[in-house]
């Protein structure tokens, strides 16, 4: 009997160790489930998103608190992996750290006015797009500038890192091209007239001529010169979480998130919510 009870115990105390083995790999996990990459991240309830901080109706922060269509698409991305706003953590990029804050893990995602392109493709996966903006040209009200053919000899500044400053190094040799870290310094300096003209995105730049305190100083050419697909950026290696993204996005566009998220932010201006083409979201590799 006492061998039998000894069997016994030894027994319970093995399965018990085995029990908590599996705990702890449980634990490593998040969940448990097996999941990688964001949807596996997002199984303990927080995701870390990089947004842009200085583009009014885009991603704008005043104070600790973070607005705009980029930061409502965030969230819609967050809610659709099951983490409540409360658990978002928000963290501000700059066009020339975004691929570097993905890679090295400091992001999850990054959602900030991010074109998606063959080079950012090499390092970066990306869900989207989720919006077509158009490179164009903010100037004063007074100005001659008409658009990018009317740029030789002018200063135009832009953002470092960025799509747009790229392409006016290689497209629009003969503008004297200014570039500084974000697109609040460039409209600051066309506001004390160091710059004759500031290039980006069309909605960012309307954002910007419909502050206040820049009311009837400025003004969106209208003539844009690009066409450039905003997207959700994502480690390279998570085909899942791109594809599940993209998934999000779709039921956004079904159920009327996607088209709320507009009006309470870039609809504000006046432009009409756009419709979130299905079949132009990116393949994921």
């Amino acid at each position: 009997m006492r061998i039998t009870r000894l069997v016994a115990a030894v027994g319970a105390v093995a399965m018990a160790l085995t029990v908590a083995a599996c705990g702890g790999d449980d634990d490593a996990g998040g969940s448990g489930s097996g999941a990688t990459g964001i949807v596996g991240k997002a199984e303990s309830g927080k995701l870390v998103i990089g947004v842009k901080a200085d583009q009014p109706g885009l991603g704008l922060q005043t104070g600790g608190t973070y607005a705009g269509f980029d930061v409502e698409i965030g969230k819609i991305i967050a809610k659709g992996l099951g983490v409540a706003d409360s658990g978002i953590e928000w963290k501000t990029t700059v066009s020339a750290n975004r691929e570097p804050y993905i890679q090295q893990g400091q992001v999850d995602l990054v959602v900030a006015t991010y074109t998606i392109n063959d080079e950012r493709k090499k390092v970066v996966n990306f869900g989207g797009p989720y919006y077509v903006a158009g490179q164009d040209l903010l100037v004063p009200t007074n100005s001659t500038i008409t658009g990018p053919e009317s740029l030789a000899g002018k200063k135009v500044c832009s953002v470092s890192g960025s799509t747009p400053a790229k392409r006016i190094q290689t497209d629009y040799k003969d503008a004297k091209l200014q570039q500084f870290d974000s697109y609040s310094k460039c409209v600051t300096a066309l506001a004390g007239g160091q710059v004759d003209a500031v290039t980006t995105d069309d909605i960012i730049l309307a954002g910007y001529a419909a502050q206040e305190q820049y009311a009837g100083k400025f003004k969106v050419v209208g003539k844009p010169f690009s066409e450039e697909p905003y997207g959700i950026g994502l480690k390279k290696d998570d085909t899942a979480g791109c594809n599940k993204i993209n998934d999000i996005l779709k039921a956004a566009a079904a159920d009327g998130s996607y088209k709320k998220a507009w009006d309470d932010t870039l609809g504000k201006s006046g432009k009409p919510a756009p419709e979130l083409d299905a079949a132009k979201l990116t393949n994921c590799s």
